[in-house]
């Protein structure tokens, strides 16, 4: 069921799944600083610190493009509430064992793996339904609002706050992330727009389905180009980050509240580009601002790999953060606007799986450079492997990609 053109605001349903996910954005941005300190407090290996953000990611390649025909079968409303519910109950059974002093790194693994499992569907049914209850010229303005609350409650605000919990109780923080997952169950259900009916189709086959998305991706010249291109950024950049803690504390020489003062500085040009990135399409067009943050990628691992002191490292991260709001809202309008309504969460599955399944492959391998090369080690990866991707893709975002 679409949305009427000629309504300017973004509607009810849209308030509500902006709601939604202020509320798990709030809860993960908590647990996004107390995780890798948790882990840090189990183990100092930097290969066990980074396997923690792999066992998260890792779902995204076992799952992604199941999750996604399913999305594409189901109402997408119910999944997102019935697995809000799911990893609320996960992170609050990982708190009480926090809480008892039986936690364990495995303990945690098997934590984040569940979760993980549950955002294959919870993501993709929320960017699917998007499209049906915000009229197409109005995606852009919707997403940047979404990328907003991210920035806001998941990087910005929230990490200093899960920072500050873990000092005060180490299961603190993870409560509360329980606590936000059962909130936006309850204000998703309240989500007015149904599905239209559809016919069962005896015939169906889970594998088909999956095969049709796989193929219209792969067949739309621009899509499949950005998809691609954010998976390869996705590896180089998580080989980076997850080892961020301990680049933090040994490369600046930052403590508990300094990691998650820092990791707010990306949230803060991330609001800056959420913020710049209607004027800037206007001004510019999708093809010059994804060729830019093509440079900038780049010029952030220089940065963070010559950066000693905080303040330098910070400000990269707000020049990062800029980008990547951009580059997020151009890339998700613009395959929210191409692809069919039937087709998005089989579509979508397939993107996830290249840009989360490539923050997993980056995950351990960021471990494993840094115990080879040192904690600035995958940044120049990166730095090197950025240049490269830059040079092969940037005639193929060209204007004419865009006029479709």
């Amino acid at each position: 069921m679409g949305v009427s053109t000629d309504r300017p605001r973004l509607g009810r349903d849209f308030g509500r799944l902006w709601t939604a996910t202020a509320a798990t954005n709030i809860g993960d941005g908590i647990a996004m600083a107390a995780g890798p300190l948790l882990i840090s407090s189990l183990t100092n290996d930097p290969r066990l610190v980074a396997l923690a953000v792999f066992a998260q990611q890792l779902p995204w390649v076992l799952f992604s493009l199941v999750s996604g025909a399913w999305v594409d079968r189901l109402d997408r409303r119910k999944v997102i509430a019935s697995v809000n519910v799911f990893r609320g109950l996960v992170i609050g059974g990982l708190a009480t064992a926090i809480w008892a002093d039986a936690a364990t790194v495995w303990l945690v693994y098997a934590a984040f793996f569940l979760i993980g499992t549950g955002e294959t569907l919870a993501d993709t049914a929320s960017s699917a339904m998007l499209p049906a209850i915000v009229a197409p010229d109005l995606l852009p303005k919707a997403n940047a609002r979404l990328t907003a609350v991210l920035y806001v409650g998941n990087q910005f605000a929230a990490p200093p706050v899960g920072a500050a919990l873990f000092v005060l109780g180490a299961a603190l923080p993870f409560g509360v992330n329980a606590a936000m997952f059962l909130l936006a169950a309850l204000v998703v259900l309240g989500i007015r727009h149904r599905p239209p009916p559809r016919e069962p189709d005896p015939d169906r086959h889970l594998g088909r389905e999956i095969r049709e998305g796989v193929r219209w991706l792969f067949a739309h010249r621009l899509i499949r180009t950005i998809a691609i291109c954010l998976g390869l950024m996705n590896v180089l950049l998580m080989a980076a980050f997850a080892i961020f803690v301990l680049y933090a504390k040994e490369r600046l020489g930052l403590g508990d509240i300094g990691f998650g003062v820092l990791l707010t500085a990306g949230a803060v040009g991330g609001l800056i580009g959420t913020g710049l990135v209607a004027p800037l399409r206007r001004r510019f067009g999708d093809s010059t601002l994804l060729r830019v943050g093509l440079l900038v990628e780049t010029a952030t691992h220089v940065g963070l790999a010559l950066a000693t002191d905080a303040w330098v490292a910070g400000a990269t991260m707000v020049v990062f953060g800029v980008h990547g709001a951009i580059w997020g809202v151009v890339g998700t309008s613009i395959r929210q606007r191409l692809v069919p309504d039937e087709l998005r969460g089989r579509v979508g599955s397939v993107v996830y799986l290249l840009v989360i399944g490539g923050s997993a492959v980056g995950a351990p391998l960021g471990g494993l450079l840094a115990v080879w090369l040192g904690v600035t080690g995958p940044f120049w990866v990166g730095a090197g492997a950025m240049a490269v991707l830059t040079a092969v893709v940037w005639r193929r975002f060209g204007k004419a990609a865009f006029a479709v």
